[in-house]
């Protein structure tokens, strides 16, 4: 016999108590449907996870160990690109801490880091984090980047237009494609108005 408002309330039962009844018993019908379906699914899947397992035993071992190489390499890789990731961070934050000795304004360093990558690559840190020749790259750094170094000078209203593709007549496509890195990033600093700095 089915559980029903009718049947309660031949039973004798108030109605607000039938309906109380009636919700709980709906929830519980509904979630052994959802755990039939769920195992429904499961044995679906049976015969397939089963052949899988068959295939492997068939293999032996070597599916496994196979498995198990393939991802073990794929971890490793990753570990390799985090720590290289890692360590490009520590060089460019070393070679920005080189720009700020190297008096390079604070507003100029994002600029020069952007086409510095040769430069930063090149870095190397010691086992304390500390850059191997820093001094080096400070001096270069200082030569190669006057115009970004702030001077303690006073200058009259300069009332020369700016106008045009930049000192040196080159466009920004031009700078980008000379391949000497010292010889590239003179001609940046040269044309700084054009890189937006």
């Amino acid at each position: 016999m089915a559980l029903t408002r009718k049947f309660l309330s031949a039973m004798g039962i108030e109605a607000d108590k039938v309906d109380e009844i009636i919700t709980a018993h709906t929830e519980v019908t509904d979630a052994l449907k959802t755990e039939r379906d769920k195992y429904k699914k499961d044995a679906e899947e049976l015969p397939k996870v089963q052949a899988q397992l068959d295939d492997a035993l068939k293999k032996g071992d070597d599916a496994y160990k196979e498995k198990y190489e393939n991802e073990h390499k794929a971890f490793e890789d990753y570990k390799k690109t985090q720590d290289a990731e890692a360590l490009q961070r520590k060089k460019k934050s070393a070679y920005r801490e080189i720009l700020k000795e190297a008096g390079i304004q604070d507003k100029r360093i994002d600029a020069v880091l952007k086409v510095s990558g040769d430069v930063i690559n090149k870095i190397e840190l010691d086992d304390d984090g500390k850059v191997k020749g820093a001094d080096e790259l400070t001096k270069a750094a200082a030569s190669e980047w006057p115009e970004f170094i702030a001077k303690e000078e006073t200058h009259g209203t300069n009332t020369q237009s700016h106008e045009g593709s930049g000192s040196g007549g080159m466009s920004k496509e031009d700078i980008m494609k000379i391949k000497d890195d010292t010889e590239r990033q003179k001609a940046i600093a040269e044309n700084h108005e054009l890189f937006g700095f």
